[in-house]
């Protein structure tokens, strides 16, 4: 009699759950946005939001809380209640502030991953007037004149500038960093040839090479885009294994119940797949992955180490 009660109670603490994920969302979902309202994590984590509303029958709020680089609305979602009802779209800012800075959260402890969303690799561009029309004659300038060459970024310690420093690694190259408040205040001075390349977003940068002001070389992803495939890879263009590709994903807080993580990345996975959503992704450069939790639970890890031997190489330090 012990055994068959001991036996029911297990069947019905598992049943629970699941149970309670089937029957969620019953309020409002908040997705919360670490950056300022209008940029393109914002603008895809409300075409994200909308088609969640849709699917899920209950409103989900895009909630931008920028400051400290992204950390302040990630640690909003770390110590959230962890039942599914706050959740964090996070860039790649949200990997590296805390190799930089000390925040308050932990990458991995404080997450649990739900989806590796979309990944967007970054545009390596020159000034039209530098003496370079390839990757290779980029490097071989560098060479030549070592210490004379300008890259701007974003900012210190930004995607963008990470990039670099990985580049200016691999190449073996003596490159200056000249850092900016956005990537919007560097590209003037790159077109005005103050500075002689940057890496930046595709939707930044096209309208200026199609103007002729400024040369894209290469593309800091794995693989070539769909909708640019003028432009090789890096590792194609002449600096093998090179891979710097930001990633846009969704993470809730840690310990939330595992069936509701699921059903969100099927949710989102599902999202992904609408022509509207992948049209506007496009514009930006970014391509769908739809990851599963565990495939980017170990893509966090990975990029942890990664970034961080490039941070301790090139002696990056927090503002």
């Amino acid at each position: 009699m012990l055994n068959l009660r001991l036996l029911s109670m297990l069947c019905l603490s598992m049943s629970v759950p699941w149970a309670w994920a089937q029957d969620y969302p019953t309020k409002p979902v908040r997705l919360i946005v670490p950056l300022a309202p209008g940029g393109g994590v914002d603008n895809f984590a409300r075409g994200i939001a909308a088609s969640l509303t849709e699917s899920l029958k209950q409103t989900v709020v895009v909630d931008n809380r920028a400051g400290a680089a992204g950390s302040l609305g990630a640690g909003l979602v770390a110590r959230a209640t962890p039942d599914g009802y706050t959740l964090l779209m996070a860039s790649a800012s949200f990997l590296i502030y805390p190799l930089i800075n000390p925040g308050p959260y932990d990458p991995v402890r404080d997450f649990a991953p739900v989806t590796h969303a979309v990944s967007q690799p970054l545009l390596l561009a020159i000034n039209s007037v530098v003496p370079a029309k390839t990757v290779s004659e980029l490097i071989a300038l560098a060479r030549a004149k070592p210490g004379t060459l300008n890259y701007g970024s974003s900012g210190n310690g930004g995607f963008p500038h990470l990039a670099a420093e990985l580049f200016k690694a691999m190449t073996a190259t003596n490159l200056v960093h000249i850092p900016y408040k956005g990537a919007s205040a560097a590209l003037p001075d790159l077109i005005a040839g103050q500075i002689q390349f940057m890496f930046g977003g595709l939707a930044l940068i096209m309208p200026h090479i199609k103007s002729g002001k400024l040369r894209g070389l290469a593309l800091s992803g794995r693989t070539r885009l769909k909708n640019a495939p003028e432009f090789p890879t890096l590792h194609e263009a002449g600096v093998p294994g090179f891979d710097a590709t930001q990633s846009y994903g969704v993470l809730a807080p840690a310990g939330t119940p595992r069936p509701v993580i699921d059903r969100l990345q099927r949710e989102i996975a599902v999202a992904l797949q609408r022509p509207e959503l992948i049209a506007q992704l496009a514009i930006d450069g970014q391509e769908p992955v739809a990851s599963s939790p565990r495939q980017f639970e170990r893509h966090i890890r990975s990029e942890l180490d990664k970034w961080r031997k490039v941070i301790k190489e090139a002696g990056v330090r927090g503002e």
